[in-house]
């Protein structure tokens, strides 16, 4: 197996932090060492169940631990604490700071399973306090600490095509080399805990406002004449013109709103970003303005709908 260091790129970035871009998985997944070391995974979302199901894929052997479901293939936690205490490596992906405060602090949690040389690693995407806490009580307890949430959609997930934004240990991070090559497609190392959150923050501002940028257009066309169809057409053929933007714009040609990242993940994405923005005193009413908009939808419909446009009906020009 090659070395680490041959499988990734190294980036010197302006500000003197470095990341590291690992190669393509799709060029790697057919011939992935698995890790020896024993993985567990704690949260079986959207996210996390298509991760998980990479990892089996690539061969690594998972524990899992969630409230509600298990995963075939994978070997069952009764409780976070046992999942950790029986693996090398323990990641979590799950929905908010509170969760994952919980899911570390909490009964039975993360904490209690921690020892020595342990490694934990958050997916979730929370705010850079949050990872910073996290950070201090594993690691006061002799565990090792990396943050590594992801940018993508459940889609992606399950495609093992996500790109993982990590920091903090830097060798926790190259010990999760083969499990980021199963469940992505890049993965960037951007130097201390808490960068990675606010790196994730803002992708993901700038995707939630985009996405409240199309629903507008595609409901000014509906109200102006205009055929969406061709509104989208056009939009998929000119310069803003992405893979992102072309399979949520053919989900929505085709009525197709089963959500691959729900709105009430965005829209808390959202608050967290412009609640950053507040810390250091930058302005962000871009992302205010989208994520006022995105406040009825969520009332509507709980918050369970897609990010993808709401209230858009198809027209038939």
């Amino acid at each position: 197996m090659e070395p680490i260091s041959k499988r990734l790129k190294i980036i010197e970035e302006d500000s003197g932090s470095t990341s590291i871009q690992a190669a393509d998985s799709t060029a790697l997944n057919g011939s992935i060492t698995p890790t020896d070391k024993r993985i567990g995974f704690l949260g079986l979302g959207l996210m996390g169940s298509g991760i998980v199901s990479n990892l089996l894929k690539m061969g690594h052997v998972v524990t899992v631990w969630n409230r509600t479901a298990e995963k075939e293939g994978a070997r069952l936690g009764r409780t976070p604490a046992e999942v950790v205490s029986m693996c090398d490596i323990t990641f979590s992906c799950v929905s908010d700071p509170k969760a994952a405060r919980d899911l570390v602090l909490g009964p039975s949690g993360v904490l209690q399973g921690i020892r020595p040389g342990k490694c934990y690693v958050e997916m979730s995407t929370v705010d850079p306090e949050t990872i910073t806490e996290l950070s201090q009580v594993i690691t006061s307890r002799g565990g090792r600490f990396l943050e590594a949430p992801v940018s993508g959609s459940q889609q992606l997930s399950n495609d093992g095509m996500l790109v993982i934004v990590a920091a903090g240990d830097r060798s926790v991070y190259e010990d999760c080399s083969s499990c980021f090559q199963a469940m992505g497609k890049t993965s960037f190392f951007l130097g201390e805990a808490g960068n990675a959150a606010r790196m994730m923050l803002i992708l993901n501002m700038v995707q939630g406002s985009f996405m409240a940028t199309i629903a507008e257009g595609l409901t000014l066309a509906q109200a102006t004449g205009q055929s969406q169809q061709t509104f989208l057409d056009i939009l998929c053929q000119g310069q803003m013109a992405s893979t992102f933007v072309d399979q949520k714009c053919q989900n929505i040609l085709q009525g197709n709103f089963k959500p691959d990242y729900y709105l009430k993940h965005i829209q808390k994405d959202l608050r967290l970003s412009i609640s950053m923005g507040d810390s250091v005193n930058h302005p962000t009413p871009m992302a205010a303005a989208a994520n006022e908009g995105d406040c009825g939808c969520a009332d509507a419909h709980r918050g369970t709908a897609d990010c993808r446009p709401l209230g858009v009906t198809r027209d038939r020009a």
